[in-house]
């Protein structure tokens, strides 16, 4: 009790608990005079049981050893250059995310230093930073993140926006400078390196780069394919290399790493050392490993970081993990890549996507969408393909403020953004720039969504729709809006 009579809050847990207060010199006390030896795991037993995203269907657990997470930590090692305690990673993903884990452990296990954000929070004008604040970047300066597409597609359009708002002399130096960097990149103008690129980058990348923060000098890219496009625009605004990686939660994030200096798009690099790569045939979607001039198929991973299989789930565990006869686990992914003669891998397609409309065509949902969601007007996509009708559809969560900025310079009246979604006007004028993105990317007529349906709030994880790597849902979508593609159809 205090001397005033008041009850502290040691007293009242002591007097309503079986808890006792014990000081922490005590506890070393007693860990002194009752030594027990520490039960350390060995390689085998299972460190994570981690869920799948659910983006295809049900989560399911995925069983993690210790040997499986310590094989892809050694792995990436010897990929990231001068990796140690000088960095400082910043982490915005969940824990829960396969890419986010390895990353996390990396770090921790090389002594450099972890910072925390979160998606919405990330940059200086994320959704739920409070105006003339700063976002998690700006106050931490790391100099190594991971990313997941969805962000490095919205940090390139914010870019952009704010560089089309300011229009004049802002704009054409930025496009000079763009293109003399592309140029250089590319090999067909080696003056934008040396002094010159030191000048682009003081009068105009500088303030790009500030939206992370202004340190980074590695990026790597995870959870789906990164588009060239915006692997191209990121590399040059930021003056820092992108490393794609292919790994998924089964084989604990391992699979290829680009390597550090290579400045090619698309691809997903080698296969790390912890892994190998091979390719089948999927007879069915006409990808063939005797294919020219790559070999195509289904990427099957193995080695020690492909893990045990599915909790309490053995029917699918045998479906997509099998055993040599050397005793190599192998684990099939599903996902559609071929081999460039350097030995990276391209990812291409993926089975589940893939769908055959009346006429026999097949579609690659996600490869459509990845073409389309470049539009300036685009935040999220989702195109539906049904096999008893000719044509695709697509449900599109457009962005508010170039639909908005659009709609206000025509003159078009609305009371509110859902008002405005609902309007003929901006559905021809977006479903007009998928077109044209559609054309950009050489997509074939039967490709290109006859139809759209603008949704105005966004799909959040919070919401059930995406993933927590942004990823859609297609399934959970796909019955959330059941309706709006019944009378797209119609």
């Amino acid at each position: 009790m205090e001397d005033d009579g008041v009850p502290t809050e040691a007293s009242l847990i002591e007097r309503h608990t079986k808890w006792t207060i014990t000081s922490f010199v005590e506890v070393e006390r007693l860990g002194r005079q009752n030594h027990t030896d520490a039960d350390l795991p060995v390689s085998a037993d299972i460190a994570v049981i981690m869920y799948t995203s659910g983006s295809t269907g049900l989560p399911k657990g995925v069983m993690m050893t210790h040997g499986n997470v310590l094989s892809t930590l050694s792995a990436v090692m010897t990929i990231v250059p001068g990796i140690g305690s000088k960095d400082i990673y910043l982490a915005y993903l969940p824990l829960a995310h396969i890419l986010e884990l390895a990353a996390e452990n990396l770090f921790a296990a090389v002594g450099s230093a972890i910072g925390y954000g979160s998606p919405l929070t990330l940059t200086d004008t994320s959704n739920k930073i409070k105006k003339g604040t700063k976002g998690d970047a700006s106050m931490l300066g790391p100099t190594l993140m991971t990313a997941v597409p969805a962000v490095l597609d919205r940090v390139r359009d914010g870019v952009r926006k704010k560089v089309d708002a300011k229009g004049g002399l802002s704009k054409k130096l930025f496009d000079v400078a763009y293109g003399r960097r592309l140029s250089a990149i590319s090999g067909s103008w080696f003056g934008a390196w040396g002094l010159e690129k030191l000048l682009w980058n003081l009068l105009v990348f500088r303030n790009v780069r500030a939206v992370l923060g202004g340190r980074i000098r590695f990026l790597l890219s995870g959870g789906a394919p990164l588009s060239g496009e915006t692997q191209r625009f990121i590399n040059i605004c930021l003056g820092a290399p992108i490393g794609q990686g292919y790994g998924l939660t089964e084989t604990c994030a391992g699979g290829t790493f680009s390597e550090y200096d290579d400045t090619s798009v698309g691809r997903v690099g080698a296969p790390l050392p912890c892994s190998f790569i091979k390719l089948i045939d999927w007879n069915e979607g006409g990808y063939l490993t005797k294919d020219s001039p790559m070999p195509r198929g289904e990427i099957v991973i193995g080695g020690p970081n492909v893990t045990l299989g599915y909790f309490k789930n053995e029917e699918k565990t045998n479906e997509v993990y099998k055993v040599d006869e050397r005793g190599m686990r192998w684990f099939y992914t599903g996902d559609i890549g071929r081999f460039h003669p350097d030995g990276c891998l391209e990812i291409i397609d993926r089975k589940k996507d893939i769908v055959k409309l009346q006429h026999g065509e097949y579609v690659s949902l996600g490869k459509v969408e990845a073409a389309l969601i470049v539009s300036p007007y685009v935040d999220n996509i989702m195109l539906h393909a049904d096999p008893f009708h000719n044509y695709c559809v697509a449900l599109v969560v457009p962005l508010q403020h170039a639909v908005e900025d659009w709609a206000t310079k025509r003159g078009i009246e609305f009371s509110n953004f859902s008002d405005l979604c609902q309007k003929e006007e901006p559905v021809k004028e977006v479903h007009g720039s998928l077109v044209k993105a559609g054309r950009d990317a050489r997509l074939e007529k039967f490709e290109v969504p006859a139809k759209i349906k603008l949704l105005p709030d966004p799909w959040t994880p919070e919401a059930g729709l995406v993933t927590a790597a942004l990823k859609l849902k297609r399934e959970t979508v796909r019955k959330a809006f059941a309706e709006d593609l019944a009378q797209l159809y119609a």
